[in-house]
């Protein structure tokens, strides 16, 4: 297994495109745990993840139980990252086998989701504001956990 984006019921496919070309560039798999807020046909995906599509791994759960048991098997863990996390993105030792999961845009992820996780981690921000964009934080996460993994 690889390390790879985990997108829990995602709002935007601008996002979920963006990620989808940085996993095909980066080669990490993303992982889109349904439903989402948009249409994942084929020709939407397409479109926001323009040329990247074929080049990139993407694997669709049905929904968070489907996710949660395919993780479960293949003896990952689970990285949440959330405004709610205990640790600094930037002092978890990371696995090459972690999933990093974010939240939809919109919601977050319900408070289940946020008991099953292994680590719940934080990009720190200044006081005030509220939280970055997704494929901005994604980016930022999966860049540190692939230094850390390469160096």
């Amino acid at each position: 297994m690889a390390l790879s984006i985990a997108l829990y019921q995602p709002d935007i496919a601008g996002n979920t495109g963006t990620l989808l070309r940085l996993g095909a560039c980066l080669g990490l798999d993303i992982e889109i745990i349904e439903p989402a807020g948009f249409d994942l046909s084929d020709r939407n995906l397409k479109r926001a993840g323009m040329d990247y599509l074929e080049m990139a791994r993407l694997v669709r759960h049905v929904d968070f139980e489907a996710f949660e048991r395919a993780r479960r098997e293949a003896g990952r863990r689970l990285v949440l990252l959330t405004t709610k996390g205990a640790s600094d993105y930037r002092d978890v030792a990371f696995s090459g086998d972690d999933v990093l999961l974010f939240g939809r845009e919109s919601a977050g992820v319900p408070d289940r989701v946020h008991e099953l996780a292994d680590i719940r981690a934080v990009i720190p921000m200044q006081p005030g504001a509220r939280s970055l964009n997704l494929a901005v934080s994604a980016a930022m996460v999966a860049g540190e956990a692939l230094r850390q993994l390469r160096a």
